[in-house]
């Protein structure tokens, strides 16, 4: 073994190596995203994900080995999801004036989003547990693998089509409501917070305060009724 070789193993066998890593990785590709005006496909998730994932594997270093140290900034996922109650709070006269539209398009979107793959699924003719482990893909990542697992899914599955869908809707959403003309932040930031839960979410609040917090708010209603539709199309697939 060379002292590079000896160096590096010493390195990357510590946790806040890692999570020094990841930080510095997410700081430069979000100084990216900031010099290209945020531009959906400068998205520091994205480009983050695929750069560390890259150093995973050239480096040949377990995903176990690496969550050891980035377990801090997965922990922070609770009180940061909690923290979107502030600028909920702030705006609340103006969700609470909106609520009959959002009852309407929270029940249209997360039936959506949950037919969407037993369609996918009846077409390419995919097994159960890769269907079931897909059905709570638009709600936030701890929600999902929850759900995921107390109805028979594969909750390490869940959580990858989870970050992919959030990051897909991250990216799309933008130039997708641009092209439907929709134009009213709080019907662009709730379609975005119901369809790609946080990772949408931090996206919204990029673009406007108002359209942040009705992404929040369809994040968090769309957790909610993901746990009760997710059991029942469980049932029909395991049916």
């Amino acid at each position: 073994m060379t002292t590079t070789d000896g160096l590096w193993a010493h390195l990357s066998g510590g946790a806040l190596f890692w999570l020094t890593l990841t930080l510095v990785v997410y700081s430069v590709a979000d100084r990216l995203s900031l010099l290209a005006r945020r531009n959906p496909l400068a998205n520091p998730v994205l480009h983050s994900v695929w750069v560390i994932s890259t150093i995973l594997v050239v480096s040949g270093t377990p995903y176990e080995t690496y969550f050891d140290g980035a377990y801090f900034i997965h922990f922070l996922l609770g009180p940061a999801t909690v923290a979107l109650a502030l600028p909920l709070y702030e705006n609340r006269r103006v969700v609470l004036r909106s609520l009959v539209p959002i009852a309407a398009a929270l029940a249209v979107g997360s039936v959506a989003t949950i037919g969407s793959v037993m369609v996918c699924a009846a077409v390419f003719d995919l097994p159960a547990t890769i269907t079931i482990s897909s059905l709570p893909k638009s709600a936030t990542s701890g929600v999902a693998m929850g759900i995921s697992q107390s109805v028979g899914g594969d909750a390490s599955l869940t959580a990858i089509i989870v970050v992919a869908t959030g990051i897909a809707g991250a990216v799309m959403a933008t130039p997708l409501l641009n092209l439907l003309r929709i134009t009213d932040r709080r019907a662009r930031g709730f379609a975005v917070g119901l369809a790609a839960h946080g990772v949408g979410t931090a996206r919204a609040f990029q673009v406007h305060p108002l359209t942040g917090t009705f992404a929040g708010v369809g994040m968090s209603l769309n957790g909610l009724l993901t746990a009760v539709l997710v059991p029942l199309a469980a049932s029909l697939i395991g049916g």
